[in-house]
């Protein structure tokens, strides 16, 4: 696949915001921060409003056993409170009255102020400070949207309606010894503005945005700004107040440094249109021709054929070409455009569009798609496609849509296009050779030119680094086997063969040469950078590289010689303390090759308690400048301790675990902590590829906003992301053993941390998001010997609900139905007996995860007298946003945890060993948990009940 240089989950080459064009500069988000995400549904204010829907669930939310009494100091209580007091706190909850806050020691946490994002202006000369807020409020979410094609959009902004934003701008020169000049703040912005979409100019003197304002509780629709980077000051684009930024699809786009391409709302466009009361006929579907189509489970699909005319009314834009000056004219008709890439030379421009007709069974990337060349001033020149509807790409992993795709610019060469065509008919299982054909032409071919091959891949095609008419590197993969090959071409010869240069596993991370770094050109594109050394006409490239080890990783920079294969590290992580990554090339202004004495490289540094910082390293002398210094983000828990362990399944597989104890823990004196075990699956052909060691011991301790990690500050022991390899080897699939080996892993690690001490065996809680939550409940049913407790946060858990596969799974319900029904925890709610707690937002949109996934099972599980509880969050997806809702799940999870997990010391004298030779005794069950056995009655010793529970 191609993959650009890498450096973890820092990096982007675009703004934080929705479908946003490239940037012409680097973009650090600073790490282990709360993510901004915004969701608008329906208008909520307070907690007396709320929708029907949402009212009758809570209504239900919790199936609590008589009697089960609550611990609301979270330690060890002998139960003393009274059965009546806790009962009216119940009563509270089940009705799920008010948002409520978690403890002090974990709201500071989530609290604390975001670090800004930083942007490097394209002569790597300056630093763009982009700052942002904390969690947004409930009242931003509430906000109405339509749901039309896949797409979420706020209506009065016509706007996507989950889009997070900066707050305020602000400009940092980087001075030549690495320091930074105090900030310029770019001024004029309107206050309060909400800013989107920042992007530099190629020559780094411009920046353009936009803005949305605050009107009567509502944002307004978005403004294209610009602002010169020397003076910091800021001023609309357009001289009329009334041109307005269609944000849907594409936002803007510079042409050239003074000129842009923007998306508006087209002028003459009237209200939207109305729903008719009566209806002209009835919805109907019909496949009276038997095609085969087989579609996954997506979500907010067009309904009718108004939701279809409510889609063109916001997706339509009105394409303006507008330069600094403040002229400006339409180019081309309106239509729904998706896209807008200016050539390397900035004289043509690639064009997509949506149009009908459209689909009621998919989302809008499957719609009918026109992909079109024009000069950059706005002239038809050509149309490249006009794909059909794709209703029936099969299921199958590295089936592709027919026709042309990936249709691209040269990077390295202007005005010359490529793209792949299928020759499988996008279908994975037909076999044929070759797969993938990759083909080049330029943008204005003479008459009767056809199409060059560039290359033929007998794989699915993944893309192509350039970097001149002498290399280029073309990436291609296959799922099935996990196999992945990388090709050495010469664009510019048809005389030189093309060559292997890379044959490997994608799961083998040991054996990951590394990905070719790229250089920005003057154009504004990046290529590949060739390196020049002294007295050496070879070819050289630098790989980045993770650097995986049994260990864990050592990331690594390596001059590789492009022809012969020969390397040598020039530079190498800290493997004792520090985590260190190259994150990107900074001596990139210059054309032609790098000398290797003037190698420039920002890398960023960190350790188990010191978070992420940003140098510049400079050769020969590998100088270090230290450019940021952000503040700890969460103190309190400066000195928490980490580990990396290893141990091992009973089938043989190496697994591994990171452990987190709390600040100040000694396990002689402290003795065994609650736990937190918190993970998610994931599928593997080979087991020594499952074994090897993935992350590093020494890196910073992220904490998000809902991050298990914050229990930390709740003296609990976190095992985080212990690794469950689901594997299926040679011909075998490998949810085939999915339960054997989901269960195999838990075992192993919870085995592990007991047998460090670390871990009472008792006081285990299981949690995980989306198919972490399935996880989670397939333990429960499955593994009841190991956990006190499950924390199931927007999971789906029948898949049956499913049936045209789902994660990695591209067998359908018919084909493998065992398969299907094992794998469904769904299908055992009669065998989970331990506490339970379901979380999913009402507005989950993520394929798969509908939020009636945990309707059903929470019906299930209460149909079988099952401990358990059921939160619904109002207008939240799949992840959550909004700081009420977050501060909400993180006090129902912590209410849970302490409530079923810190007190259970009911089976502590019983070894993990002893109580596997049972698990699915339901008298050991209900002992263990203190779950509501349906079998108790009225005349029970409810002293004895009433301990078991604690």
């Amino acid at each position: 696949m191609l993959r650009f240089q890498r450096a973890c989950h820092r990096l982007s080459l675009s703004p934080l915001c929705h479908s946003s064009p490239p940037s012409a500069s680097l973009l650090l988000l600073p790490p282990k921060l709360p993510t901004l995400r915004f969701a608008r549904v329906r208008r909520f204010s307070g907690n007396s409003l709320m929708s029907s829907r949402a009212a009758s669930r809570l209504r239900c939310l919790s199936s609590v056993c008589p009697g089960a009494g609550e611990d609301a100091g979270g330690s060890s209580s002998n139960g003393s409170a009274s059965l009546s007091a806790t009962a009216t706190e119940d009563d509270e909850l089940v009705l799920g009255t008010g948002y409520r806050l978690p403890p002090p020691e974990i709201r500071d946490i989530v609290d604390a102020p975001p670090v800004p994002a930083l942007s490097f202006s394209p002569h790597r000369d300056k630093i763009l400070f982009l700052k942002r807020r904390a969690l947004p409020p409930l009242a931003d979410l509430a906000r109405p949207e339509e749901k039309l094609a896949g797409v979420r959009i706020d209506g009065y902004c016509n706007t996507r309606s989950r889009m997070s934003f900066y707050t305020g701008l602000g400009i940092h020169q980087l001075l030549p010894d690495g320091t930074l000049s105090p900030e310029k703040e770019i001024t004029g912005i309107p206050d309060g503005g909400k800013i989107n979409f920042v992007t530099w100019s190629n020559d780094g003197k411009h920046l353009a945005f936009s803005i949305r304002v605050d009107e009567n509780g509502n944002s307004s629709k978005p403004i294209v700004w610009v602002a010169d980077v020397e003076t910091g000051e800021a001023r609309p684009l357009f001289k009329s107040q009334d041109i307005h930024l269609n944000a849907i699809f594409e936002s803007f786009v510079w042409i050239d440094n003074s000129t842009l391409l923007v998306s508006t709302i087209p002028s003459s466009r009237g209200d939207p249109p109305k729903k008719p009361l009566v209806p002209s006929g009835p919805k109907t579907l019909s496949n009276e021709k038997q095609n085969v189509v087989q579609v996954r489970t997506f979500q907010d699909l067009l309904k009718d054929e108004y939701d279809a005319d409510l889609f063109d009314y916001y997706a339509t834009s009105q394409l303006v070409l507008a330069s600094l000056d403040g002229t400006a004219k339409e180019v081309g008709p309106p239509a729904v455009y998706t896209s807008l890439d200016p050539s390397t030379d900035h004289k043509y421009l690639l064009v997509s569009s949506l149009h009908r007709p459209y689909s009621f069974i998919v989302p809008c990337g499957r719609f009918p798609k026109k992909v079109e060349v024009w000069t950059s001033d706005g002239r038809f020149v050509r149309e490249l496609c006009d794909l059909p509807l794709a209703e029936d790409i099969p299921i199958v992993a590295n089936s592709v849509r027919k026709g042309m795709r990936s249709i691209n610019w040269r990077a390295d060469k202007p005005s010359t296009l490529y793209w792949a065509e299928t020759q499988d008919g996008g279908d994975a299982k037909v076999e044929v050779s070759p797969r993938d054909i990759v083909y080049m032409q330029s943008a204005e071919p003479l008459a009767g030119e056809e199409p060059e091959v560039l290359h033929k891949l007998d794989l699915r095609y993944g893309g192509i680094s350039w970097c001149d008419d002498t290399l280029a590197l073309v990436y291609e993969s296959w799922y099935k086997t996990r196999k992945t090959r990388t090709w050495v071409i010469s664009p510019g010869s048809n005389d030189v063969t093309p060559r292997i240069l890379f044959d490997r596993s994608s799961e083998d991370v040991y054996s990951d040469p590394g990905s070719t770094m790229l250089r920005r050109t003057v154009a504004g594109t990046y290529v590949i950078a060739k390196i020049k050394k002294e007295n050496d006409e070879g070819t050289y490239v630098l790989l980045n590289g993770s650097g995986a080890t049994p260990l864990g990783n050592v990331p690594f920079l390596d001059l590789f010689d492009i022809n012969t294969g020969n390397k040598e590290r020039i530079w190498e992580s800290d493997k004792e303390k520090y985590f260190e990554t190259v994150v990107a090339l900074m001596s990139d202004q210059k054309e032609g090759d790098l000398k290797m004495e003037e190698l420039k490289i920002l890398t960023s540094k960190e350790s188990k308690t010191e978070n992420t910082q940003y140098s510049l390293q400079l050769w020969p002398d590998r100088k270090v400048q230290q450019i940021t210094n952000f503040p700890h983000p969460y103190p309190q828990l400066a000195s928490l301790q980490k580990e990396m362990i290893r141990y091992q399944r009973k089938d043989g597989v190496q697994l591994t675990a990171t452990l987190y104890l709390p600040p100040g823990y000694d396990a002689s004196k402290d003795g065994p902590l609650p736990c937190l075990f918190w993970s998610y699956p994931g599928e593997f052909k080979s087991k020594d590829a499952a074994s090897q060691v993935r992350g590093s011991p020494n890196e910073f301790a992220g904490i998000g906003s809902t991050s298990a990690l914050l229990w930390l500050a709740r003296r609990f022991a976190i095992l985080s992301g212990p690794t469950i390899p689901i594997i299926g080897e040679g011909d075998e699939e490998a949810n085939d053993r999915y339960v054997e080996q989901l269960v195999a892993s838990a075992e192993a690690a919870v085995d592990e941390v007991v047998r460090r001490g670390v871990a009472h065996p008792s006081k285990i809680a299981v949690g995980g998001h989306s198919y972490g939550a399935f996880m989670t409940a397939n333990l429960l049913a499955h593994a009841p010997h190991l956990f006190s407790c499950g924390i199931a946060r927007s999971g789906a858990y029948n898949r049956t609900l499913t049936p045209f596969g789902f994660q990695n799974e591209d067998r359908t319900l018919w084909e493998a139905t065992n398969v299907y029904v094992e794998m469904s925890p769904f299908m055992s709610a009669d065998k989970i007996k331990k506490p339970i707690l379901l979380i999913h937002g009402e507005e989950d949109n993520n394929p798969g995860t509908l939020t009636m996934q945990s309707d059903r099972f929470f019906n299930a599980l209460k149909g079988h007298g099952a401990l358990c509880r059921l939160v619904i969050l109002p207008h939240e997806s799949h992840g959550y946003s909004a700081r009420e809702s977050i501060m909400h799940v993180l006090w129902e999870t912590d209410r849970w945890l302490q409530k079923y997990c810190v007190p259970n010391t009911s089976d502590a004298d019983t070894s993990p060993d002893q109580s596997k030779e049972e698990p699915d005794s339901s008298d050991k069950v209900a002992t263990a948990t203190g779950g509501g056995n349906p079998e108790f009655d009225d005349h029970e010793d409810h002293s004895k009940f009433r301990r078991s529970l604690l």
